[in-house]
C-alpha cells in the first residue's frame, strides 16, 4: 500500500502507533529483557537491596542491549529505510525493518516453544521461518528468554545460599541465635565478588550468550 493513498489522518495513527510499541519491543523483544532479569537476580543474592539502584540496572541492562544487538539495529534501519525512500510506503518498511528484528529472536528461541505458538496460529507447519510474523516468534523468545534468565539465575544465587547456610551454622553452633546470618554474611558475599571480579564475569558470560 502507498503512504500516499492513505488519509494523512491514519498515517499519523500508523507512526504514532509505531513509536508507543517502541518501549515494548525494546524491553521484551531484544537482550534487554535477559539482562535485567539476572542483574535483579543478582542483587538480591547478595542481599544488598537497594545497592545497586534499579536506574543503574536499568542504564548498564540497556547500554549493553545496545552492545549485542548494535549489528541487529543496524540491519533493521538498512532495510526498513530502502522501501521507504523508494515508495514512503510505512507498512512495508515496518515490515522489511523488522525482518533482521525476527532473526534475531529466532536464534534465541527454543523450538518447542516456537513450535507451540506455531501451532496455534498455522494449521499447517511453515516451510520456513519466512513465513512466520515477528509477532509469532515474539512470545516463543519471550518465554524462551525467561527460562533462560532464570537458569543463569539460579547458578548465580547457588553459591550465596551456600554461603549464607555456612555463616547460619557458624552462628547458630556460637549459640548467636538473636543476630541475623543475613547481616554477618553480606560483608563476606560482597568480598568473594570482589575478589573473583564478579561483575565482570557476568558481564562477559552475558554478552558472550548471544555471539
Amino acid at each position: 500500500m502507498d503512504q500516499a493513498a492513505l488519509n494523512p489522518v491514519i498515517q499519523i495513527l500508523v507512526v504514532m502507533t509505531v513509536f508507543s510499541l517502541l518501549p515494548f519491543v525494546f524491553c521484551a523483544m531484544t537482550s534487554f529483557m535477559r539482562f535485567v532479569i539476572v542483574f535483579s537476580m543478582l542483587k538480591t543474592a547478595m542481599g544488598t537491596q537497594q545497592v545497586p539502584p534499579a536506574i543503574v540496572i536499568i542504564g548498564l541492562s540497556i547500554i549493553l542491549t545496545f552492545y549485542t544487538m548494535g549489528t541487529t539495529f543496524g540491519k533493521m534501519y538498512e532495510m526498513g529505510s530502502v522501501p521507504y525512500q523508494k515508495n514512503h510506503d510505512i507498512v512495508q518498511a515496518i515490515n522489511e525493518g523488522s525482518k533482521p528484528l525476527k532473526e534475531f529472536m529466532l536464534k534465541q528461541t527454543r523450538e518447542s516453544d516456537l513450535t507451540f505458538f506455531v501451532e496455534l496460529t498455522h494449521k499447517t507447519r511453515p516451510k520456513s521461518p519466512d513465513e512466520l510474523s515477528i509477532w509469532e516468534v515474539a512470545p516463543a523468545y519471550i518465554v524462551s528468554e525467561l527460562k533462560t534468565s532464570f537458569e543463569i539465575s539460579f547458578v548465580i544465587f547457588v553459591p550465596f545460599i551456600i554461603l549464607d547456610l555456612v555463616i547460619a551454622n557458624i552462628l547458630l553452633a556460637l549459640g548467636m541465635f538473636m543476630l541475623s546470618p543475613t547481616i554477618i554474611s553480606m560483608p563476606f558475599k560482597l568480598l568473594i565478588f570482589i575478589a573473583v571480579d564478579g561483575w565482570a564475569l557476568i558481564v562477559q558470560g552475558l554478552v558472550t550468550s548471544y555471539n
